[in-house]
């Protein structure tokens, strides 16, 4: 089934001095205006899956009280024609936050399970028992990274020719790993981990083996930048966020962008890119 069309992202760039006085030009891919109800990664890692979940008729995924990609994936099945189902971590929370409330809206079933079985919520006896319950169902992981979701991120890499450096925030490592298979020869992408552990990397490369059969393009992980954790945040960052939004107009949020853009200049300081580079950075969403 083919995909439904790709729209493509405008590219502005900023005048920051403190890129400026290292000699390099900075610009923002604005991933976040592709699309008003599936933003940035979150519609190129679903869009090669939509087409599976329409043929199965149900996509069920995965996701904690307040994730982007629940939303997102309720979305899709609302636009697209597919049924959803959200499997949520942890406990049922009445009234539900505004996240679950507008999957909820757009038609996602949701279910809840506790902590302990969804640390193994990939394992088969976990994924047979959402079967019995719900029937046939596409399964699509966590944050909706897959095979299908890494050459979706691919045609993002196709569409930045020109740059040197290719920066994006990494929770799950698919907008990396496809990213950095859609560059051109002599392109570089660099992910910034938002999640401590040092895990990145492998995850990366089995995204890439999983849509490839091996490692494809020159890309590296960031881990230091993840202010110990997901969704996590220091007075540091927020006061980062805040002066970032003041100078360019944009805000960044703190769960994956303000830290890219935190260590992309972070790097930019410490001499990371050769003088004259042209650094792009990802705003996924």
């Amino acid at each position: 089934m083919t995909p439904p069309p790709e729209p493509a992202s405008p590219v502005v760039e900023l005048a920051d001095e403190r890129a400026a006085r290292r000699g390099l030009r900075l610009f923002l891919k604005r991933d976040d205006l592709v699309h008003p109800e599936l933003p940035g990664n979150k519609w190129r890692k679903l869009r090669h899956n939509i087409g599976p979940a329409r043929e199965h008729g149900t996509l069920l995924t995965f996701g904690g009280a307040y994730s982007n990609h629940i939303r997102a994936v309720a979305a899709a099945g609302g636009i697209h024609g597919f049924a959803t189902i959200g499997v949520i971590r942890g406990e049922e929370h009445l009234p539900l936050n505004a996240s679950l409330a507008h999957a909820e809206r757009m038609g996602m079933r949701l279910t809840y399970m506790d902590r302990t079985t969804y640390r193994r919520k990939h394992e088969p006896d976990v994924v047979e028992a959402l079967r019995e319950r719900w029937g046939d169902f596409y399964l699509l992981p966590e944050g909706g990274s897959n095979a299908l979701a890494v050459r979706g991120c691919a045609e993002l890499g196709a569409e930045v020719p020109g740059f040197d450096v290719v920066c994006c925030p990494c929770g799950t490592g698919g907008t990396l790993a496809g990213l950095a298979a859609g560059l051109a020869p002599g392109q570089r992408a660099v992910g910034f981990a938002v999640l401590k552990g040092g895990f990145m990397t492998a995850e990366v490369a089995r995204l890439q083996h999983e849509a490839y059969g091996g490692r494809r393009g020159d890309w590296s992980v960031e881990d230091g930048f993840h202010f110990g954790g997901y969704a996590r945040t220091t007075p540091d960052l927020d006061a980062f966020a805040d002066d970032f939004a003041r100078r360019h107009g944009v805000v960044l949020d703190r769960i994956y962008t303000a830290k890219m853009m935190f260590g992309v200049l972070a790097l930019a300081e410490r001499g990371a890119f050769p003088e004259g580079a042209r650094i792009l950075a990802v705003i996924t969403g």
